[in-house]
């Protein structure tokens, strides 16, 4: 638990949130490795009720140029969860996953992630800093292949306090088997690799673009995406949970919900995102030719025991002819709230 120290000039705050702070810009790389399934593709697509037939069928993978099958955008959160608690042990001594909660994912695609495809993480706590009685963290992580070839850069920005200032009770309802100490007790410790906050230099390949995606001639700003309403229960917050490994009970657990604060349970701040997506690819023609996606989540999404429901809009907000890309803005309401305060994701069009 952090603690502060008076003195007669200044107040320090010690613990860990000083050990966090001593760690910005540090970068570590983990030494083991995720090998992605095809099994694991389609439980994840179906967790986030993403029904392209690249994420389902080798052969319609294989119709739109990929050599296996394609995972959703947000399947890197998957391993990646693997990789952040790696980070919490190491760059975050004090804190824990399962006491924080998200507010922004960015995510910058440079390929797709195939079935087959091993997976390496490269991890650097980029900002940390006391607000509003929590503290604020970003995360960045890369994440390459097997040959070392870059497909995925994320930043997470989370908020939460050090293991000690949240309830006791926490503890003793984290989901079993999605408990990141447990997960992790046999991996090896990622490696320090540098301390310059600055992403490592690589060649990033740019994501080719397949006769699926759409013309940009067939594209007009303005535009509008057909719209995708859907209703979560508590049952699908828990299948992620187990599908996503990610042990924070305010998803499932209404007793730590109300101490945290909130209503009710609510939606994964990742499965919320995941959602979105096949709105944006369903339209788009193409997963691979998604570029990047921004989403900076400004209210929870409620699940009680009724349901949720989430809608899901999107509209073209620019083209540029020159890169052929366009502009698409999202938007999650949840009863009459914003759930995306900004949503934007970039996409090449043929």
């Amino acid at each position: 638990m952090s603690s502060i120290r008076s003195t007669s000039s200044e107040t320090e705050v010690i613990g860990p949130a000083a050990d966090a702070s001593s760690m910005v810009g540090r970068r570590y790389r983990t030494c083991d490795y995720y090998e992605v399934g095809r099994e694991k593709i389609r439980e994840y697509a179906r967790a986030v009720r993403n029904y392209h037939p690249t994420h389902w069928s080798e052969d319609d993978a294989t119709r739109f140029g990929y050599d296996n099958l394609l995972a959703p955008l947000t399947f890197g959160s998957v391993p990646g969860g693997l990789a952040y608690a790696d980070a919490f042990d190491t760059i975050l001594p004090g804190y824990s996953m399962g006491r924080m909660i998200q507010t922004d994912q960015m995510i910058e695609f440079h390929r797709p992630v195939l079935a087959g495809d091993r997976l390496s993480f490269e991890m650097c706590l980029e900002s940390f800093r006391r607000a509003f009685g929590g503290d604020l963290i970003t995360l960045r992580q890369t994440i390459v292949d097997q040959h070392d070839r870059p497909l995925l850069t994320s930043r997470t920005s989370l908020v939460g306090r050090a293991d000690g200032a949240l309830p006791g009770s926490l503890d003793a309802v984290v989901m079993h088997g999605a408990r990141p100490d447990v997960r992790q007790a046999h991996r090896p410790p990622p490696q320090y690799v540098g301390n310059d906050a600055s992403e490592p230099t690589r060649t990033v390949r740019s994501i080719p673009v397949g006769a699926h995606a759409l013309p940009f001639d067939a594209v007009t700003v303005g535009d509008e995406l057909p719209p995708r309403d859907l209703t979560l229960s508590l049952g699908d917050l828990v299948n992620y949970a187990g599908v996503a490994g990610d042990p924070n009970p305010i998803h499932w657990n209404t007793e730590i919900a109300a101490e945290m604060e909130l209503d009710t349970v609510v939606a994964q701040g990742m499965l919320t995102i995941g959602l979105s997506v096949d709105l944006l690819t369903s339209w788009l023609g193409d997963p691979g030719a998604v570029r990047a996606y921004n989403v900076r989540l400004t209210s929870p999404v409620h699940v009680t025991a009724t349901g949720g429901r989430i809608e899901f809009r999107g509209r073209v907000k620019d083209l540029d002819p020159r890169t052929r890309t366009a502009t698409v803005a999202i938007t999650a309401e949840h009863n009459g709230r914003r759930v995306f305060g900004r949503a934007m994701a970039e996409v090449a069009l043929t």
